[in-house]
């Protein structure tokens, strides 16, 4: 897993499937949720491998289920052992890809299926040459949903309640330049009823589609 020059990576950061979108509890049983959280994953991993811009994807979850799909899409697999929180797991995967030789690093959550190559390699675009970040905000302007850094570890990552003031903060106190993108489709992340439903309305052919269609929820 050794670099040479400039490289930009993707790392899709995913929880453990027995922990995934627990904010879904009230509508869907823990079975589900896992089949849900899974289809998720696939379409992040699909518009990751197909970004023009990427050298490789990384991958860093607990899950043996997500692993072995990554291996399977050629994709560099971080075992983070047993979940230790999102943040953490980022922070041993960046570690891990900055070793290796990773300069710009694009952190995609594993729960914004309607995200797109295209909306992965605009954020590659964007980042300052040498040093700087980018942030995807979530629809209601509060949450982070993709992060881009150059060099990979410039700031550490703080996603959970309120993570897009926390990065501001942190590119503040490190004199990171940083640049926010509204994008429609990764701003769409599902965790409530209501999410599902307005991916239903708008998302195209998609695993996440396939399998809110088998639970009944494509059609409420």
């Amino acid at each position: 897993m050794r670099y040479k020059d400039r490289v930009r990576v993707i790392l899709i950061a995913a929880k453990h499937l027995a922990f995934a979108k627990t904010r879904l509890a009230p509508v869907l049983p823990e079975p589900e949720r896992r089949m849900l959280a899974e289809a998720m994953f696939r379409d992040v991993l699909a518009a990751s491998t197909g970004s023009q811009l990427a050298e490789r994807v990384a991958v860093v979850t607990s899950d043996p289920g997500l692993l072995k799909l990554a291996r399977e899409a050629g994709a560099i697999c971080i075992d983070e052992e047993y979940p230790r929180g999102l943040n953490v797991a980022i922070g041993i995967a960046t570690d891990a890809l900055s070793a290796a030789g990773a300069t710009e690093l694009c952190t995609v959550l594993s729960d914004i299926p309607m995200v797109t190559s295209g909306d992965i390699d605009e954020v590659f675009k964007a980042i300052a040459p040498g040093r700087g970040a980018v942030l995807v905000p979530s629809r209601d302007f509060t949450g982070t949903n993709i992060i881009a850094r150059s060099p990979a570890g410039a700031v550490p990552t703080m996603f959970g309640r309120m993570s897009l003031v926390k990065h501001l903060d942190e590119c503040r106190r490190a004199s990171v330049p940083c640049e926010i993108i509204r994008q429609p489709r990764p701003a769409l992340d599902l965790d409530l009823l209501s999410d599902l439903i307005e991916f239903v309305r708008t998302a195209g052919p998609t695993h996440t589609l396939n399998q809110l269609t088998r639970l009944g929820i494509a059609s409420n």
